[in-house]
């Protein structure tokens, strides 16, 4: 246990943090000791479930809210030495649905959490990995960081930020012997989700056009629940790839855990100009949905194929 690494999980009551630090904390080798934090300590009943054996040995659980300083230095200094090895930055809230019915406050308030949580995070951790020359920034990130979606305009451009803000980051990083990676899934199938697309079914949608509504509602919405059946992972997935990149002897700055879902973001990559993913992107949703759903039943069969195939590093 002298060796094992100490990692501090964010967003942890639930879906992939819950997943993450569960699984780091059953390590078979102990190489682990997992700080498993949540805003609201209330809901830690499913991660004690989770853990297991592992609960008040090599995981521990504590209060870390992302949206306050305070309460992340008050987090900080409560570990030895104030000492993360590695921190899975996974803290973060979802939001879909046309522009206009979104409000600037609700903008905002997803900014605060899946942005300036990480920053607030990196301002207090930063410093102390910098000083001991080591230390490993693991950020869940998502597909959606590399590849705009529609309807998920405020939630994408929180991913863009992230991304932008880890690449720049990452290079002064390096300097200091610190490794950046980010995590970025597709559809997983979490109560996260689940409570988004909930909401987006009851949106009060007066404040846009019908079309627009209606494309929404009868276009994107069943779509993207047959994106989630064909394509979508488990959050105990995207953990096993998330240990994988921590355990990497050189851990990669971006690692997409669903390779089904690869040539969708390589499309941008594959035309400067990005007609050539706003096309494609347009003709599958509103021109060839039976090429879509065909393609949709192929992947389904791929990925059932694909379940216990993962990537080394």
């Amino acid at each position: 246990m002298a060796s094992s690494r100490r990692v501090l999980v964010t967003g942890c009551s639930s879906g992939i943090g819950l997943a993450v630090a569960a699984r780091l904390a059953k390590d078979e080798l102990r190489r682990f000791k997992v700080v498993a934090t949540m805003r609201d300590l209330g809901k830690r009943g499913p991660l004690e479930k989770a853990a297991g054996d592992s609960l008040n040995k090599t995981l521990e659980i504590k209060q870390l809210d992302a949206c306050c300083e305070a309460s992340i230095k008050e987090c900080v200094n409560s570990l030895p030495d104030r000492c993360v090895d590695v921190l899975v930055n996974n803290a973060g809230v979802g939001m879909i649905g046309p522009l206009e019915c979104q409000s600037i406050a609700a903008m905002q308030e997803l900014f605060d959490t899946n942005f300036f949580g990480l920053v607030r995070l990196l301002k207090e951790l930063l410093p102390d990995m910098k000083r001991r020359q080591s230390g490993h920034i693991v950020v869940m990130s998502s597909v959606m960081g590399l590849q705009g979606l529609l309807f998920n305009d405020v939630y994408s451009a929180s991913k863009f930020a992230v991304e932008g803000f880890c690449e720049s980051l990452a290079v002064q990083a390096m300097k200091f012997n610190i490794k950046t990676t980010l995590v970025e899934p597709g559809p997983v199938v979490t109560e996260f989700e689940r409570k988004v697309y909930e909401d987006a079914e009851k949106m009060d949608l007066s404040g846009t056009d019908e079309e627009t509504a209606k494309i929404f509602r009868e276009v994107y919405l069943p779509y993207s629940k047959k994106v989630f059946i064909s394509l979508g992972q488990t959050p105990e997935e995207v953990a096993e790839q998330t240990v994988k990149v921590i355990t990497a002897k050189e851990p990669p700055l971006r690692h997409q855990t669903n390779r089904l879902y690869m040539p969708m973001t390589a499309l941008k990559h594959a035309d400067p100009t990005g007609r050539l993913p706003l096309d494609t992107f347009y003709k599958m949703i509103f021109k060839h949905d039976v090429v879509f759903n065909a393609t949709l039943g192929v992947l389904r069969i791929l990925q059932r194929k694909e379940r216990k195939i993962l990537p080394e590093f």
